[in-house]
């Protein structure tokens, strides 16, 4: 099963890997039109209910492939409202080929005749909600009408991912929906046919642009609505926590703190102004220091745990207390890693190795992908974590979903760009799941590191990552 917001990631995936939207929708419609041929010999009369969006559009192209049956489409509002281009292309041509297209702008006069079969194109899976006018009142129609009701991926007024309806909703025969089932089709009672219109499995493995459509902020957004991070790290090293501590900002986060030993915080601070030092005593984690951490921990959303900790005995005896008594979600990275295998913690953990710290916590890799995609996915079962497994093709698993990330160059060889990795991770888990905020990151933060390697070449450093993961996130005009 797929989810309408992973659906819809997976159909712009598949466009970035050069199968057009335009095509699919021919596939898509093809697919309507088979299920209106088992539902009504040719020469019956068909009733097209369509929208504006591309749930209309699949039926649109359904009308230009039933030629044998006597067939009336219904666009729901004026063509100009029409929202996307392919849509509108199709709508063009069935006007140009003098079909039987009429454009409603007023429910009321919505007429479907006396139809053998409707088909319900309004709503596609990602719209929730109440039917508003003139879709509530064609649901009622379609309802009313002594037809066959096939509906286009989910019928309208129906939650594609819950099977719940806030009002009226149309009560369909038959659905054909598209590439998986969608969750909420258990609650119809309806035949329902999944149809493969052509999306390479592809899309569904490897991260894209259309990982990027879970970002979307409200215009009404505040102060808060986008999570505080933690960074625990600092001592032997200075600059990895700062890289992460800003790297989380630049990925979105509201407010990054850094908790770090007093003896670095002044270095620490002195990478950027926009950073809130929480020094602790001494120049080095220790459990002495791991009670006032996770009181810390608990005002915010996610700790991002390891940059430039270090391996110091007392110190890997600390990050150990800390996961053993910690409950929220948190992002281990560099020394702090090795800790995880051996901790029985409640805490939810997106780990973020390269290949050998991947072995130095007792997991497998191997060159080609295919098998390491494997590997890393049996061993995040065995923790109950996800893993992000950094590499030329990064892997990023959870014991049952993975996906594989291909953006990334060899600039990135450079040190401090998996601590910009660990922040931007810990500023996406404060609003995605875990599993898909490791699989965000690794895209964007190969995306910024291409855009760094085409600008300046392959001298790159690791704030080079950081300046452009705003771009790489959110496009160019955010």
């Amino acid at each position: 099963m797929i989810t309408s917001q992973r659906m819809a990631a997976v159909d712009r995936n598949a466009e970035a890997l050069g199968v057009p939207r335009k095509q699919l929708m021919e596939s898509s419609g093809n697919a309507v039109a088979r299920a209106v041929r088992r539902s009504a010999d040719p020469g019956a009369r068909v009733a097209v209910v369509a929208g504006r969006g591309n749930n209309g559009g699949d039926a649109l192209v359904a009308a230009r492939f039933l030629d044998d049956y006597d067939v009336a489409v219904h666009l729901l509002g004026r063509p100009e409202t029409i929202a996307t281009g392919i849509a509108r292309e199709n709508w063009e041509a069935l006007r140009d080929a003098e079909y039987d297209a009429r454009a409603v702008t007023d429910s009321a006069d919505l007429d479907l005749g006396d139809p053998d079969v409707v088909v319900d194109a309004m709503l596609g899976t990602g719209v929730t909600g109440a039917l508003r006018e003139p879709e509530a009142t064609a649901a009622s129609a379609i309802n009313d009408a002594d037809a066959t009701v096939v509906a286009v991926d989910v019928p309208s007024g129906v939650d594609a991912d819950t099977g719940e309806a806030a009002g009226v909703a149309v009560d369909a025969d038959r659905v054909v929906t598209f590439h998986d089932e969608k969750p909420g089709l258990d609650a119809v009672d309806a035949a329902v046919t999944v149809a493969d219109i052509g999306i390479p499995e592809a899309a569904e493995l490897f991260t894209g642009p259309g990982d990027l459509l879970a970002l979307g902020r409200p215009d009404r957004s505040h102060k808060g609505d986008f999570g505080e991070v933690l960074v625990v790290g600092g001592g032997p090293y200075t600059g990895a926590p700062a890289l992460a501590a800003q790297a989380a900002l630049r990925a979105g986060a509201d407010l990054v703190r850094v908790a770090c030993p007093a003896s670095v915080a002044r270095e620490i601070q002195g990478y950027s102004e926009s950073l809130i030092l929480r020094p602790y005593d001494g120049d080095h984690l220790t459990p002495a220091h791991v009670g006032e951490l996770l009181t810390l921990a608990s005002a915010h959303d996610v700790t991002v745990l390891g940059p430039g900790l270090g391996s110091d005995e007392e110190t890997l005896a600390a990050v150990r207390d800390f996961l053993d008594a910690y409950e929220e979600t948190a992002v281990v990275d560099a020394d702090a890693l090795e800790v995880v295998p051996t901790v029985d913690t409640d805490a939810t953990l997106l780990c973020t190795p390269h290949q050998g710290e991947l072995r130095k916590m007792g997991g497998e890799t191997d060159e080609d992908w295919r098998t390491r995609a494997d590997l890393v996915a049996d061993f995040a079962a065995d923790l109950g974590h996800v893993l992000l497994v950094k590499g030329a093709y990064d892997v990023i698993a959870d014991g049952g979903d993975r996906r594989v990330n291909r953006t990334g160059n060899p600039g990135m060889t450079v040190g401090g760009t998996g601590d910009v990795l660990a922040g931007a991770a810990g500023a996406l888990a404060c609003v995605l799941p875990p599993f898909e905020a490791a699989a965000v990151a690794a895209y964007a933060n190969g995306c910024a590191g291409d855009a760094a390697v085409e600008e300046n070449g392959y001298g790159l450093v690791a704030t080079d990552l950081i300046d452009r993961l705003p771009a790489a996130l959110w496009g160019d005009d955010e």
